[in-house]
């Protein structure tokens, strides 16, 4: 006889994840205008999916060579790959490189490499229980560290007020927290605020996180794709190499190669020395086998190849400077569009940031108001994808905003 109360009675009902429910809602709205703001993936003037060039290259090399197999990667992944991803952030010359200091792991994304360095981290670093995300910050962190096991803080980010940076508070939160906490880092294009420190705070940063010794865990999920340059959406990693840090940087080409569903992600790891790096890769690979066993080939294999071809690679450059000018036109014209509505307020924060998203300053209630009155989805925060604006769309939307700014 089996017992009459299931096993799962306790079980309670989780929320919808917020992105996922706001493209459903967007979905089934009938409205001809509507917008979907919400969701993280490039889309071209005529909103429509952007595949790039450059992978369908890769994608009918692949296709065309006789010699492809279906077989099982490397449990860390192609080294051909981790090893080119790894000097895409790091850069050629980085002197971690150059000796051996490095180790790379394939994963299931950016959410992959967060996750598995979080529980690598959890098991062998033991400077500090503390894990520090900003505020606000991608949903995810704080998930994937509280998961992982970590006492999961927040430091000072975004400031109202200024609708920028704040940088001083996030510096008194980095003195005052437990020497060696855990401080997860946005590298370039900060989701969801948009704003990154200048080069002279990420050197204050550095300097603070160095004298209490904490550990940066970079996300990297937007390298190139920022500002359309890889070096310069790179630079803040290599510096904290330079100065002697030991860190992590989770990598994803998802919104960079446009691989969304194909999850090719990377974790980069620097040490202390080549040996330590031996010892910390054999963990990762022992990690890696008991949660996915290896990595999915498909979206590596497209980002090897062009990685690893001077032509394609170069290519690969331009794709990228066409997603970031076609984000960054859209901001100087939802800005001049405000600007010539008079809307009340400052907007200048809006040309001002960089990256996918845009943290508008928007209200709960005024962000309610433009997804029932004007069919324009967003989160509840006032965080807008400027891919989801277009030509044809930004007047409307900038007139939606004037109208729940002044009367809201």
């Amino acid at each position: 006889m089996t017992n009459d109360i299931s096993a799962f009675n306790s079980v309670p009902l989780a929320p919808p994840d917020v992105i996922f429910n706001l493209t459903a809602q967007y979905k089934a709205d009938t409205d001809p205008k509507k917008i979907n703001v919400g969701v993280g993936a490039f889309r071209t003037d005529d909103l429509k999916p952007y595949v790039l060039p450059v992978v369908k290259k890769a994608d009918a090399i692949l296709f065309n060579n006789a010699d492809l197999d279906h077989e099982y990667l490397p449990i860390a992944g192609t080294p051909s790959y981790t090893q080119a991803a790894a000097r895409l952030i790091l850069g050629q010359d980085s002197p971690a490189i150059k000796e051996n200091r490095v180790a790379a792991v394939q994963t299931i994304s950016g959410t992959g490499a967060n996750h598995t360095g979080a529980v690598f981290l959890e098991k062998f670093y033991k400077k500090s229980p503390k894990c520090y995300i900003s505020k606000p910050t991608w949903a995810n962190h704080r998930n994937i560290f509280t998961l992982a096991g970590f006492e999961v803080e927040e430091y000072p980010y975004w400031n109202a007020e200024r609708r920028g940076l704040d940088y001083e508070a996030m510096l008194d939160t980095m003195r005052a927290a437990p020497e060696g906490s855990v401080f997860v880092i946005h590298a370039c294009a900060h989701n969801p605020t948009g704003v990154d420190p200048t080069r002279e705070q990420w050197k204050g940063i550095a300097q603070v996180m160095s004298e209490k010794k904490h550990f940066p865990f970079f996300d990297c999920a937007y390298q190139g794709f920022a500002s359309g340059d890889l070096d310069n959406d790179a630079w803040a990693v290599r510096y904290f190499v330079e100065q002697g840090f030991e860190l992590f940087v989770a990598q994803s080409f998802a919104k960079n190669f446009g691989l969304y569903g194909e999850r090719a992600g990377n974790l980069t790891i620097v040490t202390k020395s080549a040996e330590e790096t031996k010892r910390v890769f054999s963990q990762m690979e022992k990690l890696q086998r008991s949660e996915i066993s290896n990595p999915p080939a498909y979206g590596s294999r497209i980002v090897d190849i062009v990685l690893n071809d001077d032509a394609l690679y170069a290519e690969w450059k331009e794709n990228l400077k066409y997603m970031s000018n076609r984000i960054i036109e859209m901001r100087n014209a939802l800005f001049n569009r405000l600007t010539e509505l008079g809307t009340p307020g400052t907007w200048n924060h809006i040309t001002d940031q960089i990256g996918m998203f845009s943290f508008t300053g928007l209200s709960v209630a005024q962000v309610q108001v433009m997804k029932e009155k004007y069919h324009i989805y967003l989160t509840d925060n006032g965080r807008i994808s400027m891919a989801g604006l277009s030509t044809n769309n930004v007047d409307y939307f900038a007139k939606a905003v004037d109208d729940v700014v002044r009367n809201v």
